[in-house]
């Protein structure tokens, strides 16, 4: 939807101009919008008619989901100007100068139209979003709550990095990689010579002597108490395997992530959250999930709170418009799904 000129905003305009003296009319009584030489005239209506197969359609379908949007979510429009004010903001700072005619080639007129798209944009997704978390049941939060959420655990790590260059040859990356798994292999072989009920103390003591992470060492390399999205993804790997050890335990062999080779040891463990105190997290999840297998929910949303609204297109020609860019809506999103689960 990237023509974005509406019009009736436009006509408004238009008529408006001609506000405080009398508005020229054709010979049919319809109100003109351009006067002639010779007494020709263009009205209201041919104006509406000529530009009503090419545009009035998106420009219809944006006033009516600002308007059902805004009632709909009147307690969430700071945010979405805020969002909107954002994305200007960075766009302006990325493009300076050359934003505004970025914005017309896009088919914008204006960079207040552009904002707007971005403004109504992010209220329809917040309709999407709601919509995806209502398709999720009772049973599939349950099971997630089971399955997914699990208690904070209290864990340490030891960070050793291989020590490459973009000069060095493969070989020479090859031999910095084992060096440093075999200096992780050595302090998990400390610890294995370590009295288990000394083993915290030993693993703080080898931290603070060997772990390169600079952020964790002095602390004897404790990350404190994490959850499963607690850390970024560099560290999947190994919150995945502190999450197998039990309390007091630590890890008898390499772990690899993206940012070197460690060894955990995982201290204490929670009890995790209750179900009500989680519930709108799960939601968020499996409605994201939802929403990625069932791309038409990009639309279904939308027309349910048009229905919602009572939504009824009066002229004839626009609701089989209207009729038509549905169904090639939900034909393009089924498309978009076959595809991701085929490749």
């Amino acid at each position: 939807m990237k023509k974005k000129i509406v019009v009736l905003a436009l006509i408004v305009t238009l008529l408006c101009s001609g506000c405080g003296s009398k508005i020229p009319t054709l010979s049919n009584g319809d109100e003109a919008v351009v006067t002639l030489k010779d007494g020709s005239m263009i009205s209201v209506n041919e104006l509406y008619s000529a530009i009503k197969d090419d545009y009035a359609l998106d420009s219809l379908v944006t006033l009516v989901d600002k308007k059902i949007l805004e009632d709909k979510y009147a307690d969430k429009l700071d945010s979405a100007n805020e969002y909107a004010d954002n994305i200007m903001n960075q766009y302006e700072s990325m493009y300076g100068d050359k934003f505004l005619s970025l914005v017309q080639q896009s088919g914008f007129q204006t960079l207040e139209a552009f904002r707007d798209y971005v403004y109504i944009s992010n209220l329809r997704s917040i309709a999407v979003d709601e919509y995806s978390k209502s398709q999720i049941s009772d049973k599939e939060i349950n099971k997630y709550y089971k399955d997914e959420i699990v208690g904070d655990i209290k864990v340490s790590h030891i960070l050793i990095s291989p020590k490459k260059t973009d000069s060095m040859t493969d070989e020479e990356k090859t031999a910095a990689e084992n060096e440093a798994k075999e200096k992780v292999e050595a302090i998990i072989a400390e610890l294995k010579k370590t009295n288990k009920n000394d083993v915290a103390d030993k693993f703080a003591e080898l931290a603070k002597e060997q772990s390169e992470d600079e952020t964790s060492k002095d602390n004897g390399g404790s990350l404190g108490f994490i959850n499963k999205n607690t850390l970024s993804s560099s560290y999947a790997e190994l919150v995945d395997a502190a999450y197998k050890l039990k309390d007091g335990e630590y890890s008898t062999k390499v772990i690899t992530t993206e940012i070197g080779y460690h060894v955990v040891l995982r201290l204490e463990t929670k009890e995790k959250a209750s179900l009500e105190d989680v519930k709108e997290d799960i939601l968020v999840t499996l409605g994201a999930e939802y929403l990625t297998k069932n791309q038409v929910a990009n639309v279904k949303a939308l027309q349910e709170v048009r229905k919602e609204y009572d939504l009824e297109i009066i002229d004839s020609e626009l609701k089989s418009q209207y009729a038509t860019y549905i169904q090639n809506q939900i034909n393009y999103y089924q498309q978009q799904n076959q595809q991701s689960t085929t490749n």
